[in-house]
């Protein structure tokens, strides 16, 4: 069965589509980690490296949803055989049948949230999710360059002609303790799901953090975000802002990690 976390009366569970090994190495992917840093993140996240110090990714998207009702999926894993992100990752995916796994009808699927459109987070969406408005923040949408060039054909334009895409506009709620957050630096347009139960917070985070390396040191750039500097800020404020939270997270190790308040600096006593 895979794995749940509770914020109220909504139950957030993880969904894993897949898993297998980053494609070049991982002191590549974050070339300023130090060697106490990578020493550390491995104390804390064994189960994302290898005997061989290779990265080891699973790949997850996260459904929401209160009692019986309908469910909002945050992100569409990596897909099928045939998915844009098979040049890469390991497909294909087995989401169809996690989420069958967790009692959940592809039907009852009313919202799909892609933090950001990076192949890896839009494998299944589309026609397994028909009765879904498909969420893309609008500055996303104005950097299709950067992405796989054949995402407007197999995935926006089909989006679009059914009438599933809506785009949105920075910060937006989606229902009751369920809001989306613009996150941007990973990609121009990333966006975040925050569940907030008032003294009960979980953070969707997609791509905001992809590393243990990114909580020991939300400063740490990833060497494909594609503004490091915004990136950082969107990481430090929302961990600070809203520490303590759970972290759902799509690439660490174990799908929802406690963060606590960050203990204050010591200070050096009198003299």
């Amino acid at each position: 069965m895979p794995l749940t976390h509770t914020v109220g009366s909504i139950t957030v569970t993880a969904l894993v589509d897949g898993a297998g090994p980053f494609f070049q190495p991982r002191v590549e992917a974050f070339p300023d980690a130090t060697a106490e840093q990578w020493r550390e993140a491995d104390r804390r996240d064994p189960d994302t490296v290898t005997p061989d110090r290779r990265w080891w990714l699973p790949f997850r998207a996260f459904a929401l949803r209160t009692g019986d009702g309908p469910v909002t999926l945050v992100d569409a894993g990596i897909g099928p055989a045939d998915a844009l992100a098979a040049s890469w990752a390991p497909v294909p995916g087995r989401l169809p049948a996690e989420l069958a796994a967790a009692g959940i009808d592809p039907a009852d699927v009313r919202t799909v949230v892609l933090t950001h459109l990076h192949t890896d987070h839009i494998g299944w969406a589309g026609p397994l999710f028909s009765n879904a408005d498909h969420l893309v923040q609008r500055a996303e949408l104005a950097a299709l360059e950067l992405f796989h060039p054949e995402l407007p054909a197999r995935l926006l334009g089909p989006l679009r002609a059914a009438g599933q895409l809506r785009v949105v506009d920075g910060d937006t709620t989606l229902t009751p303790g369920v809001r989306v957050l613009s996150t941007p630096g990973h990609t121009p347009g990333h966006q975040s799901v925050l569940v907030d139960d008032g003294d009960d917070r979980l953070l969707v985070t997609g791509d905001l953090l992809v590393h243990t390396l990114q909580l020991i040191d939300p400063t740490l750039a990833y060497a494909h975000e594609e503004d490091p500097a915004t990136a950082a800020t969107s990481r430090t404020n929302l961990l600070n802002t809203l520490a303590p939270v759970t972290l759902a997270t799509p690439h660490l190790g174990t799908p929802f990690t406690p963060h606590p308040v960050p203990a204050p600096p010591a200070h050096p006593g009198p003299r």
